[in-house]
């Protein structure tokens, strides 16, 4: 059990049955009346956000996510495929379940996945991911000094701004919280 007067960033606990997890606090004590608790929460299963009030003396169930260490095998149109890469056993996962992943992840890379009491709900990509450009226009010399950018076309499919000087066919680091381009490799 977890008071609310203890949130704190990143902690999930089970609110009407639901798993939600804390992206901002604040702990409000008025000059009259009794300190209150301000969270906004974001439910791990369904993504809706809320904010809400709580009285610190509330109690609530810390919600425990497990998270495994899987990689990505393929996609047959309607299912992504990932493989346990310690006991082997394959779990398909619907696009709900992978959406803020997939655009960042190429075939036999390794992600975190996250469980709940069992089942998956959500796909980790790590922080930064190599890719290879398979489109954008030809760079020309001497256009690195205006920090202009044009937009490329990654192998996944995802699309992003890059510098002038980067050429189709490189491979570039791209940070996968912001979706920005970070370097050439």
């Amino acid at each position: 059990m977890i008071m609310a007067g203890d949130f704190r960033k990143g902690v999930t606990v089970d609110i009407d049955g639901q798993v939600w997890q804390i992206t901002d606090f604040q702990h409000v004590k008025p000059g009259k009346g009794a300190a209150f608790v301000r969270t906004r929460l974001k439910n791990v299963m369904t993504g809706a956000v809320l904010e809400r009030t709580f009285s610190p003396s509330d109690k609530y169930e810390k919600a425990h996510i497990e998270t495994k260490e899987m990689q990505y095998l393929y996609s047959d149109g309607e299912l992504y495929n990932f493989m346990d890469v310690e006991t082997y056993e394959q779990l398909p996962l619907n696009h709900s379940q992978v959406e803020d992943a997939i655009n960042y992840i190429v075939e036999n890379e390794n992600v975190k996945v996250r469980f709940y009491k069992g089942t998956p709900f959500s796909v980790e990509a790590p922080n930064f991911v190599e890719l290879t450009i398979t489109e954008t226009e030809p760079g020309f010399k001497g256009d690195t000094a205006t920090g202009a950018s044009k937009p490329a076309t990654l192998e996944t499919g995802l699309k992003i701004n890059v510098p002038l000087f980067v050429n189709e066919g490189d491979r570039i680091r791209v940070d996968t919280r912001t979706g920005e381009y970070m370097e050439r490799v």
